[in-house]
């Protein structure tokens, strides 16, 4: 029998939280226990539910949405954040992730990237918006010279492997014989990899991964 994941969303319009809300009850499967308005209601709320996963706009409370991240994870590890902003500037998208998210979608996410999101950070996975990964790289380390961030921290380094040969243009039975996998391993790994990545097909995660630098060693 599934396990219901519990949400509590923090945003400090009604209206967004209404909407995130009426999107998780239609799901099934996602019981949304609690809301927030305010970066002390988040504290409040967390305490009292304790949930799987709370969906946060940092921005919510000024700069005090921003430090409610770690002071979550200080006090109640077991949670994990995912950000839901409209913020689309580089400082907002590196302060939410170096301070612990361990997802970012923008507030124009559809549904299906909605849920993809919470469940992948129940699962205890990372997930960000693909218009994030192309440039998530120098985001994270600007002035790292020689060092290499990879752009897709939601995969796993085995899915890694697949997505760069996927990123190659190398077929299923390619990427199973050289990585000595069973071809319907690596067809499982594929479709995985497509939903942490948000993309409908094989040609979406190859222009994603290739924008991202990957396929052309």
């Amino acid at each position: 029998m599934r396990t219901t994941v519990t949400v509590v969303l923090a945003d400090a319009q009604p209206a967004i939280r209404h909407g995130v809300r009426s999107v998780l009850e239609r799901s099934g499967g996602i019981s949304v226990v609690g809301e927030a308005a305010t970066a002390d209601e988040v504290i409040a709320e967390t305490s009292r539910c304790r949930p799987r996963v709370l969906v946060l706009d940092p921005l919510m409370d000024e700069s005090a949405g921003l430090r409610v991240i770690p002071e979550i994870l200080r006090l109640w590890p077991e949670t994990g954040i995912l950000v839901f902003s409209g913020a689309d500037d580089d400082k907002a998208i590196t302060s939410a992730l170096q301070a612990g998210a361990r997802g970012y979608l923008f507030k124009r996410a559809d549904a299906d990237q909605i849920l993809r999101g919470i469940q992948a950070v129940a699962a205890g996975e990372a997930i960000i918006d693909k218009s994030i990964a192309g440039r998530l790289g120098s985001l994270m380390c600007p002035t790292s010279g020689p060092q290499y961030f990879y752009p897709f921290p939601q995969l796993t380094n085995r899915e890694r492997d697949v997505l760069e040969r996927i990123a190659a243009g190398k077929s299923n039975s390619t990427i199973a014989r050289e990585l000595v996998l069973a071809s319907k391993t690596v067809s499982n790994r594929v479709s995985v990899i497509f939903g942490k990545l948000g993309v409908a097909d094989r040609s979406q995660a190859i222009v994603l991964a290739r924008d991202a630098g990957l396929g052309h060693g």
